[in-house]
């Protein structure tokens, strides 16, 4: 029952911490952001399985984390509310070819990166030929042209 509670409490600790640190941190992964997923992973094994290294310990740690992954999907899709608290929200970055300075420092977007992911899906050059850039949930710039 132990190894249960540890796997919940690692789940959700991580959960937030990933949250807190902003979605752009997944949508792309550097040498930097590798090597600290792997110091992370091992220190989240040995935090969950404590002193015990059995297979059936093991097991019981791997279902609690895929039914507890389960279970918030289903508390996501009953509460818009837990979703938007889990998930974020869409933010608008540039909007009728103005950047939105606040929401760029907030995301820790740089123009540069929308513009970049720009010219990758449309070949604009320039700020005013974009009508909007979006910063999606999952960490992708989402660019709609003028």
């Amino acid at each position: 029952m132990d190894s249960v509670v540890r796997g919940i409490a690692v789940y959700f600790f991580l959960l937030i911490v990933i949250r807190l640190s902003g979605r752009r941190s997944l949508a792309e992964i550097t040498a930097f952001d590798f090597v600290l997923l792997l110091i992370i992973s091992e220190t989240t094994q040995q935090a969950m399985l404590g002193d015990d290294f059995s297979l059936i310990n093991a097991f019981l740690l791997i279902l609690t984390l895929f039914v507890t992954d389960i279970a918030l999907s289903y508390v996501k899709q009953w509460s818009p509310k837990t979703a938007v608290l889990v998930d974020g929200t869409p933010t608008v970055l540039i909007s009728l070819g103005k950047a939105d300075k606040e929401a760029l420092r907030r995301t820790r977007v740089s123009l540069d990166e929308v513009m970049e992911a720009a010219r990758q899906q449309h070949g604009l050059e320039r700020l005013d030929q974009i009508k909007f850039a979006v910063l999606e949930i999952g960490g992708n710039i989402s660019i709609i042209p003028r």
